[in-house]
């Protein structure tokens, strides 16, 4: 759902998503020191958030819309992009100085999220930074019928089980706000 769901929609959303401001993105560069190695779970067309990573170092994109990976490569062509599910990718460990998941993880089955933030903790250097949208409420599946004109998926703990499990790999939470 998810994947045919944004190949369907990606132009609109990209339209409506690639202007929005991003100041979340300025709390990671005041971090990360430059040149940094990114990763972009969900990347989308790439606006505007791979393109702000990729002028602060290298940047690798993930997302699993066919369309969405050919916007990104357009508007961002020196990012490294991935057409694939985040679930199927492996990276070594420490890879990345950062990896960025901006409305991403709610897309992946949840019964996955825990795995996913172990990978995502591997991934990073030490002292390495993940900044994501957590989702607010606790859904197993939430179905849309009408978004950007698409059927879509989501699949979600609170909020609170995001940052226990975060915790519970290594991260230290920096930084708690609402969108």
């Amino acid at each position: 759902i998810v994947a045919s769901g944004y190949d369907r929609c990606a132009h609109a959303y990209a339209a409506a998503r690639s202007h929005e401001p991003s100041p979340q993105l300025t709390l990671l560069a005041e971090k990360v020191r430059s040149p940094g190695r990114f990763l972009d779970i969900g990347c989308g067309a790439g606006l505007p958030a791979t393109a702000t990573l990729a002028r602060l170092g290298t940047v690798i994109g993930v997302d699993n819309s066919s369309v969405q990976i050919a916007l990104a490569r357009e508007n961002v062509p020196s990012a490294q992009l991935i057409h694939g599910d985040i679930m199927a990718q492996d990276f070594a460990a420490a890879s990345f100085d950062a990896v960025v998941a901006f409305y991403a993880l709610s897309h992946v089955r949840r019964a996955e999220h825990a795995e996913l933030i172990a990978r995502v903790r591997r991934w990073t250097t030490p002292g390495g930074y993940l900044l994501a949208t957590l989702p607010r409420s606790d859904d197993p599946t939430y179905i849309e019928h009408d978004f950007f004109g698409v059927t879509m998926y989501w699949s979600q703990y609170e909020t609170s089980w995001y940052c226990e499990h975060l915790e519970q790999v290594g991260f230290k939470i920096l930084h708690l706000g609402e969108l």
